[in-house]
């Protein structure tokens, strides 16, 4: 059965859009089988409907366990710990890479939604083996606290990148080793 990789992608993003597109060939070329829906309604995101479509599309893929990797773009992150909340009590997935995440107010009306109940950090930490937070020491959006509070609530390691903005293909970002990278790291563990 080969390993299993979803990508969910950023607000107004898609699976065609900056890095998802080559990590989806890549990963493909290392025998993971990829998973990368396009969220509903990108442009004016809402919680429910991005959670249920993310809980639609792994249940198509079966029961999670430790061959189950994520890797998240910005919003696509806190979509995948609202993703990891709802796993049962035995199961528990391999790892989640969080690409310019966040888990709290970004002081963005439009992506309250998210973050208005607080995560539950023990529960998403129990659910997953791995976390690798990957930050920018200059996003416009999603300031570097955000990757040092997944450090320090996840127990995540955290890839700080010199002036990778939001990872963005309109800021040049079209290939995204680090994710790649972070994925193989943690499918050998």
């Amino acid at each position: 059965m080969p390993k299993k990789v979803f990508l969910v992608h950023r607000w107004e993003g898609s699976p065609e859009k900056d890095w998802m597109p080559w990590l989806k060939r890549e990963l493909e070329k290392k025998g993971f089988r990829v998973f990368a829906p396009l969220m509903p309604d990108a442009a004016n995101p809402e919680m429910d409907s991005w959670l249920n479509h993310l809980l639609h599309i792994t249940k198509i893929a079966g029961d999670p366990n430790k061959d189950w990797f994520f890797v998240g773009h910005s919003l696509g992150c806190i979509t995948i710990l609202r993703y990891i909340e709802t796993l049962k009590e035995n199961q528990k997935i391999g790892g989640a890479v969080l690409v310019a995440g966040f888990a709290d107010d970004l002081e963005i009306p439009e992506l309250s939604d998210f973050y208005k109940e607080p995560v539950d950090w023990q529960k998403i930490k129990s659910h997953c083996r791995n976390f690798i937070a990957v930050n920018s020491d200059n996003d416009p959006y999603v300031p570097l606290k955000h990757g040092y509070a997944f450090k320090e609530k996840l127990g995540a390691e955290l890839v700080v990148m010199h002036k990778h903005g939001h990872f963005s293909g309109s800021e040049g970002f079209v290939e995204l080793p680090v994710a790649l990278e972070a994925v193989l790291k943690m499918a050998e563990e």
